[in-house]
């Protein structure tokens, strides 16, 4: 009866011959690594967020009297009230984890190159999409470092020439961080994840345009390279969910306040500015290239956002900046010593972001605005390099295989 079911739906919409060529037997590089688990569990984190989101809509209050004591109703009073908060919460940390890890995952071995520069571009469409929706979901508990971490981004759009001052009261709503402020930032909170949802989508269909990459970063023959979707690489990403959650649980159950700040717990007060004003870890290497530009004198400000938006927009040109005839750094020595400096860099403009601006190290000797400085030199420096030893053959790649 089942199947004469599926066969009167299949006559009208072809949903089974759908799902046989796009996920049970859509072809996959046979030697995949779990470093392509990431894009699965990022979208896992989405659906998790969607519907913990979804949920404490329900009774969230944006408005500036009521936000903070709504937040601490959902976690007193809403039955499991607290498990979705927790959930929330910490699901950003770890939707961004999974991001960052899928975007350098496809940096290493070659996923931005031709012919997946579309695929490679709707996936930092969907990073853009994604910080500004965390950045309003943080304002949202109205707690001191939410609203104090409103006024200063948002303020950061006053050094944009003419239009600065009017662009910062219209986001606002008014002359300050207020009740219009938080409403509008709720609403486009609400609204993004579903934006996002919609990329992914086309994200999705650009990836089985042209087919995943693989570790070796070569054209494969689809009839003795590839292996069927489900059940090998289904397999391979329920068992990194299991782990993922395990991981996830841990600290949704054990130390849910891990990521969370302690200033976050007080109201919001305009009358009293926190010691130090600290975004959330995702956005703290941009925030340390931000402040290490700001620091450097007249109109510096108007220059700290444009290289605070360049340090993302420039992954935009990546597939033109690498130029060379091998795609996965796997057989390209001198571009895998440089990824791999890149990535030290990123931890250290995080470490720079997280401390006070003017604090200093080595007994006093070495201002950490120094330290900020030198490493966003090494962020943009790493693609010029890469421009530079692909497109004038500086580097000599290994041999690459033919095949699988």
């Amino acid at each position: 009866m089942s199947k004469s079911i599926m066969d009167w739906v299949d006559a009208r919409l072809p949903v089974t011959a759908l799902i046989k060529s796009q996920a049970t037997e859509y072809p996959t590089p046979k030697n995949l690594n779990y470093w392509w688990v990431f894009g699965s569990l990022a979208l896992f984190c989405l659906i998790v967020m969607l519907l913990t989101g979804l949920f404490l809509a329900m009774h969230y209050k944006p408005d500036a009297n009521l936000a903070f004591d709504a937040v601490e109703h959902i976690m007193r009073d809403v039955n499991y009230g607290w498990l979705l908060r927790y959930m929330h919460a910490n699901g950003a940390t770890f939707f961004f984890m999974t991001v960052y890890i899928h975007i350098l995952r496809g940096m290493y071995y070659g996923s931005h190159r031709a012919p997946r520069e579309i695929l490679w571009w709707f996936g930092i469409i969907i990073f853009f999409l994604l910080m500004a929706t965390a950045f309003m979901g943080y304002v949202l508990p109205w707690g001191q470092m939410s609203y104090w971490g409103a006024a200063v981004i948002t303020n950061l759009m006053s050094a944009i020439p003419v239009v600065g001052e009017e662009l910062v009261v219209w986001i606002w709503g008014g002359f300050a961080v207020g009740d219009p402020t938080l409403n509008r930032f709720f609403a486009l909170h609400f609204l993004l994840p579903f934006v996002i949802f919609g990329v992914v989508i086309v994200h999705l269909w650009a990836l089985h345009a042209v087919h995943s990459n693989n570790p070796d970063g070569i054209e494969l023959d689809e009839h003795k390279d590839t292996i069927p979707f489900h059940p090998y690489i289904t397999i391979k990403d329920l068992f990194s969910m299991g782990v993922f959650l395990l991981v996830y649980c841990a600290f949704v159950f054990f130390i849910p306040n891990f990521f969370l700040e302690p200033d976050n717990y007080i109201p919001a007060n305009p009358m009293q500015t926190p010691a130090h004003i600290v975004p959330e870890w995702y956005f703290l290497p941009f925030y340390a290239i931000l402040r290490s530009i700001d620091f450097l004198g007249s109109y510096s400000k108007l220059a700290g956002v444009i290289a605070m938006i360049a340090a993302i927009a420039i992954l935009f040109i990546l597939p033109f900046l690498d130029r060379s005839p091998v795609r996965s750094f796997r057989y390209r020595p001198l571009s895998r010593q440089l990824f791999w400096i890149f990535v030290i860099d990123c931890f250290l403009l995080g470490w720079v972001g997280y401390n006070p601006a003017d604090a200093t190290r080595f007994n006093g000797a070495l201002p950490l605005i120094v330290v900020g400085r030198t490493c966003t030199a090494i962020y943009f420096g790493y693609f010029i390099l890469l421009w530079i030893i692909t497109a004038f053959d500086i580097e000599k790649p290994q041999p690459v295989p033919k095949s699988l």
